[in-house]
C-alpha cells in the first residue's frame, strides 16, 4: 500500500436495538496489521489487511488472482448494507417474561444481548451491572467462553454477542471477521412509552473482502443457524430471522430456562451488496468518460 494503513475514529454504539434495548455493543476493535495500533484486550491479534481489502495478503496467506482488469480491482473491497428497524416489541417482552420486578428484567435483557445495557460483559459481572467495567476499554472485553464460561452460564450460548463473536469457541476466527458500522435513524421511543409506529431503527454496513467467507457466513452460520453450539431451535435473539417458532435456552442451576416462541424485535427493511472500487479504480474510470 502506498499509504501506512490508519485506524477510523472509534465510535462506541449501542446495541442493535438502539431504542428499545440501549445496550452498548461493538466494543470488540479489530485492527488491521500494519496500523502500529494494538487491539483492547480480548479484541484478538492484528488482521492481515487482505480479509478487508483486495490484493493484499490475508489470514490464508498470499493475495489470490485478482479479477481483470487489475486496475478496478485492487485495493477494492465489498460492503454489505441492511436496514434493520426496530419493532418496540422488546419492552412488552421483558415485561411479561422478566416479571414486574425491574432488575429481573434487566438480567433477562442482559442474557439475550450477552453485556448489560452499559455494555459490561455478562462473563465478567454475570449478577449486576457494572458501569465502571464498561467503561474500562483494557477490561470491558477481555474474556474467553471457552475457559472463562463453557457451558454458558453467564452468556448463554445462543445469546446475540457470543454468536456474532464466537471468540476461542469458534474455528479460524480471524478469517470471519468484518469491519462493522452503523447509525441510527428516527427518534428514540421515550421511556415507558407504546409503540408508535414511527420509523426508527439502524442502519448497518459491513465492509469484507468475502462477502460469502464472512457476511454470510456469519448470517446462515452464526446469527440463524438452530442448531448454533448444538441449540437445535434458536437463532439470535436479536437479529435473527425470528417468526415465533424458535426458542432460548437460558442455563441456570439448577434447572434451565427455554423461553418458547421468541417474537421478532427487529425487521429487516432492506438491503443490498455493493463493491467499493479504489481511489486508483475511480480515476481510471473517470479517465475512460473522458
Amino acid at each position: 500500500m502506498r499509504q501506512r494503513l490508519s485506524r477510523p475514529q472509534a465510535r462506541t454504539l449501542p446495541g442493535v436495538l438502539f431504542y428499545g434495548v440501549g445496550c452498548r455493543d461493538r466494543l470488540t476493535t479489530l485492527e488491521i496489521e500494519g496500523t502500529g495500533v494494538e487491539p483492547t484486550p480480548g479484541s484478538g491479534p492484528p488482521i492481515k489487511a487482505g480479509e478487508f481489502i483486495l490484493g493484499y495478503p490475508d489470514e490464508d496467506g498470499p493475495p489470490g488472482k485478482l479479477a481483470q482488469p487489475e486496475i478496478l480491482s485492487r485495493n477494492a473491497s465489498y460492503m454489505a448494507y441492511r436496514r434493520l428497524q426496530h419493532v418496540g416489541a422488546f419492552r412488552d417482552f421483558l415485561r411479561e417474561q422478566g416479571g414486574p420486578a425491574a432488575e429481573d428484567q434487566e438480567l433477562l435483557a442482559a442474557k439475550l444481548m450477552g453485556r448489560w445495557r452499559s455494555g459490561a460483559p455478562l462473563v465478567l459481572t454475570p449478577d449486576k451491572d457494572d458501569p465502571s467495567l464498561a467503561d474500562d476499554p483494557q477490561r470491558n472485553n477481555n474474556f474467553n467462553y471457552a475457559k472463562m464460561d463453557p457451558q454458558g452460564y453467564a452468556v448463554p450460548l445462543g445469546a446475540h454477542i457470543r454468536r456474532m463473536n464466537p471468540r476461542d469457541t469458534a474455528v479460524n476466527i480471524q478469517r470471519r471477521k468484518m469491519i462493522r458500522r452503523g447509525a441510527t435513524y428516527g427518534p428514540p421511543l421515550p421511556d415507558g412509552a407504546p409503540e408508535d409506529g414511527v420509523d426508527r431503527g439502524i442502519a448497518a454496513f459491513v465492509i469484507c473482502a468475502s462477502l460469502v467467507r464472512q457476511f454470510e457466513f456469519a448470517q446462515n452460520v452464526w446469527v440463524n443457524d438452530p442448531n448454533f453450539h448444538e441449540l437445535g431451535n434458536e437463532r439470535d435473539p436479536m437479529i435473527g430471522a425470528q417468526d415465533g417458532s424458535y426458542d432460548m435456552t437460558i442455563p441456570k442451576r439448577p434447572i434451565r430456562r427455554k423461553i418458547k416462541g421468541l417474537p421478532a424485535f427487529t425487521t429487516v427493511k432492506g438491503g443490498a451488496y455493493f463493491f467499493l472500487p479504489g481511489i486508483t479504480a475511480l480515476r481510471y474510470l473517470a479517465a475512460l468518460g473522458g
